[in-house]
């Protein structure tokens, strides 16, 4: 099983579309009928870009004070209105306008982000954040729209010590803590407040990006999970649900410390009811299967940890990733995919797995009998589903050592005339081809003078499909050490009819063995070399 694919990168750019709102319903209506001259030249927008261009101005430290200025006096106005006429809206409401307008002018900042380090000397960034507080909450909406413009990646593309120095003083200054302050009070029945949830999460997004710790720091220091969990529980599809799942991956993806952190707030059995929603109907939008793709990424983040497989099998999740896979919709292989996670090195989650008839389920896919939709029909994908499947097998004989559910999983490769053995070498054969096609195109590389060290060339063969026939070689091992005569035997075979010998296995085993590493500690690192050796010894 390897790590979570990193689907989240690079960021594709998105318009917003919450519930059918896009950037054109926030944009001013123009007007039916304008006046034009008689060769149809719209005069009034050529006043406007003619007193536009006289108001625009080069864009550098002297702007930037002068913008700076403007708004804290602005800024000053307003709290000095609101202080003297708390009760009289009518008497602040001018400044707050005219405040509303200063922020929307230092949107401008975004197009010379090699100022934001005087912006900050300016000590502007507190006076900006502070207003995330405002009781106005549509100067609380300008303030976000302001720091995502600022943020955006494209702005901060090749502006890596800028970007830092902004995003470094926006954390100080408790940017995090005011984002999700700001986010549990707006309502997504309105549409501006709906869309501030959106620029709200893209500006998280661009501070991770920036400074990847932000991830477990907003963790750490705000209820950004619990607004998360609370939003993909809800039955509605929309695109702030969407944005929802695709945070929740991206905190979870890196993150032992945030995996544990959801985990403790009942983050396992929420993922699970969200995506219990799809175990008997499909997504209706290429939109809302992205948001599943990314639920399921969610689930297998959060079962890395121990503590959470154990969760998962108390709220019965192997029990839903089976019905999910017997309904053979959208979330066939995803289910796969999860239990992959689930079962590796947890032999509680393999027990379950037997005890409610998961090999019924598990080796007709395994034998290719994968069921046909969109998804599916691309070839990377029934690969990936491949090595989930061996790496689910091998789970399962390395989970179950003895007892009534060991026999049950032998005998699955005794049954009809040793069928899952003849699937194993055929994919044995196949990805032992593709790892020698790999290691000549490396050694060829290697006379054109690219030279690799050991490392990176390993790294390279265990992508071309090397980890899943080393996983092929300890399932065969499994097999080989049952002593069963007949299955022995069907080795023995097929071996010899792909010009294969014993030692062949046994050489793959070998190099895997010197290359298990101690990630789960020393002692499980000698365990697992002891299980490797006595394959190898038996073969």
């Amino acid at each position: 099983m390897e790590v979570v694919n990193a689907r989240h990168a690079p960021k594709r750019k998105r318009d917003y579309d919450a519930g059918g709102i896009g950037d054109d319903a926030f944009l001013a209506p123009q007007p039916p009928h304008a006046a034009s001259n008689d060769h149809g030249v719209d005069l009034s927008l050529l006043e406007a870009v003619e007193k536009s261009q006289s108001a625009v101005e080069v864009l550098d430290q002297k702007t930037l004070k002068k913008l700076v200025l403007s708004f804290e006096r602005r800024l000053k106005d307003n709290i000095e209105a609101r202080l003297k006429y708390p009760d009289q809206p009518e008497k602040f409401a001018d400044s707050e306008i005219e405040l509303h307008e200063e922020i929307q002018k230092l949107k401008i900042l975004a197009g010379g982000p090699e100022l934001y380090p005087e912006l900050v000397n300016l000590n502007a960034i507190p006076s900006i954040l502070g207003l995330l507080t405002h009781d106005n909450t549509d100067i609380a909406i300008d303030v976000v729209g302001l720091l995502q413009d600022l943020t955006d990646e494209d702005v901060l593309e090749d502006n890596d010590e800028p970007a830092l120095v902004l995003v470094d003083a926006l954390i100080e200054n408790n940017v995090l803590e005011l984002l999700v302050q700001n986010l549990l009070r707006l309502s997504e029945t309105d549409p501006d407040e709906m869309a501030a949830v959106y620029n709200t999460l893209a500006t998280i997004e661009n501070l991770i990006e920036v400074k990847p710790a932000v991830a477990e720091m907003v963790c750490e220091r705000t209820k950004l999970l619990r607004w998360l969990l609370g939003k993909i529980k809800v039955r509605e599809f929309d695109g702030n649900k969407q944005y929802a799942s695709e945070i929740l991956a991206i905190l979870l993806q890196n993150s032992t410390g945030n995996q544990k952190r959801l985990g403790q707030i009942n983050g396992v059995d929420v993922v699970l009811q969200a995506v219990a929603m799809y175990k008997s109907r499909d997504p209706k939008t290429p939109d809302e299967e992205e948001m599943v793709e990314n639920l399921f990424d969610c689930l297998c983040c959060l079962l890395m940890p121990l503590e959470n497989k154990e969760r998962f099998v108390k709220a019965e999740g192997v029990e839903l990733m089976i019905i999910i896979m017997n309904q053979k919709k959208f979330c066939y292989g995803s289910a796969i995919r999860a239990l992959d996670f689930a079962m590796t090195s947890y032999p509680p989650a393999c027990e379950r797995f037997v005890d409610v008839m998961g090999l019924k389920t598990a080796f007709p896919a395994f034998m290719g009998k994968i069921p046909i939709n969109k998804k599916n029909k691309k070839k990377s994908y029934k690969e990936e589903l491949e090595e989930r499947l061996v790496s689910l097998i091998a789970s399962l004989f390395g989970g179950i050592l003895r007892g009534s559910r060991r026999e049950r999983l032998l005998s699955k490769f005794v049954e009809n005339e040793c069928e899952k053995i003849d699937r194993l070498m055929e994919l044995y054969v196949r990805y032992s081809d593709r790892v020698k096609a790999e290691t000549e195109r490396m050694n060829q590389l290697e006379l054109d003078d690219l030279e690799m060290d050991e490392d990176e060339k390993y790294n390279r063969r265990l992508e071309s499909g090397l980890y899943t026939l080393q996983l092929i070689a300890v399932v065969l091992g499994h097999l080989w050490t049952s002593e069963h005569a007949r299955m022995r035997a069907r080795i023995e075979l097929l071996l010899k009819q792909n010009k294969l010998t014993k030692n062949d296995v046994k050489a793959i085993l070998q190099e895997y063995h010197d290359n298990i590493g101690e990630l789960d500690g020393p002692e499980e690192k000698e365990r697992a070399q002891a299980k490797i050796q006595k394959f190898i010894s038996a073969f």
